[in-house]
């Protein structure tokens, strides 16, 4: 009798072994395995709105899949090294497996991207919403999809703004002599050498040594990321002239992505689109008609920390100044020779369809 025990219960433990084998490896459709943690490179930490939208989107993918997909966000690009341009490249060769990621650091390898950075060519949220849900914002989509990524929403980092530590700009002129620390991208050097400044590439921790030496006066970024860093530590100029567009794309490596059955592609998206929507409220807040701050409270249950950030930087003694539609056109007259060069090199037809999407 003491055998035949003995004999169930080894019984009882392989087959517990397997059933929880088989649990483990949670088959997909295509007979593959789900992993234990999915790699998210995001480019910022995560107190910035950028940053905080992928801990959304992680949060809603483990919600939305009973916790079968488990996405792990990376700040600071600690899985490139700090080499943000590389991560369009690393998520299609599956090293990455997906990213919330700038169309800025996406466009080395999709250039159609730089269509929502062609200087003074969108101008306000309404004209960028309607490229997004167009067909520039289809062509974008389409070209990261032949190149081994699926994307699956938008989301925003907002329009750059400028600020620095010598005087309010207001024209054109007022940017002669100044150096700028500018986004790597050539359209972004471009612009600014178009102007008179004199554009820098470096990395925040040097822009920021170099702000306090005073070798280099200013920077462009959103108001989103000028809260965070606390940018009237170093500069007490700020102009709101929304000169281009930075975009973020939720996306995810092709390959891996067709191998998910349809009930999982379906969930990631949802949580795509839903943290997409968040964060863009984030990078809008205190910005647009009050539509931002309703979405984050009605939808989200979500308090801003600060919902006026204009008020608040001046409320740290920084002069912000907001372009009249007048000053505006001198510089967007000031970088026509930019705008045409780079609609010769993403291709005048993308550039045509962006116009009849903002003209919709």
């Amino acid at each position: 009798m003491g055998t035949v025990k003995r004999a169930t219960r080894r019984c009882i433990v392989l087959l517990f072994a397997t059933f929880v084998g088989v649990g483990l490896l949670m088959p997909t459709a295509h007979g593959a395995a789900f992993k234990k943690e999915y790699k998210l490179q995001v480019n910022v930490g995560p107190s910035f709105y950028w940053g905080i939208g992928a801990t959304k989107f992680a949060d809603l993918v483990k919600e939305k899949t009973d916790g079968r997909i488990l996405v792990k966000p990376y700040f600071g690009s600690s899985l490139l090294k700090g080499a943000q341009l590389n991560a369009a490249q690393m998520v299609a060769k599956g090293v990455i497996d997906c990213a919330y990621e700038s169309t800025i650091n996406i466009s080395p390898v999709i250039p159609e991207a730089n269509v929502f950075h062609l200087p003074f060519f969108i101008n306000s949220f309404e004209n960028l919403d309607k490229m997004k849900a167009g067909g520039s914002g289809e062509t974008v989509f389409a070209a990261m999809e032949k190149v081994g990524l699926a994307p699956l929403a938008w989301a925003e980092n907002g329009f750059r703004q400028i600020t620095n530590s010598k005087r309010p700009i207001e024209k054109p002129e007022d940017l002669l002599g100044l150096r700028i620390r500018v986004v790597g991208n050539p359209l972004f050097m471009e612009t600014f050498r178009q102007l008179g400044a004199d554009p820098v590439n470096m990395n925040w921790g040097d822009a920021q040594t170099a702000f306090q030496q005073g070798v280099v006066e200013g920077q462009e970024n959103p108001v989103g990321v000028l809260i965070p860093v606390q940018i009237w530590q170093y500069h007490q100029y700020a102009t709101l002239w929304n000169y281009l567009a930075d975009p973020l794309i939720i996306y995810w490596n092709q390959k891996q992505w067709n191998e998910f059955p349809a009930d999982i592609q379906k969930a990631i998206r949802e949580a795509a689109e839903a943290s997409g929507r968040f964060e863009i409220a984030l990078s809008r807040a205190g910005l647009d008609d009050g539509e931002s701050l309703r979405i984050l409270r009605d939808e989200f249950q979500y308090t801003m920390e600060v919902p006026n950030p204009i008020e608040f930087m001046e409320s740290k003694g920084m002069t912000v100044t907001r372009l009249s539609d007048a000053q505006v056109k001198a510089f967007v007259e000031a970088t026509a020779p930019v705008l045409a060069k780079w609609t010769e090199e993403i291709g005048p037809e993308l550039v045509k369809q962006a116009r009849a999407d903002m003209a919709q």
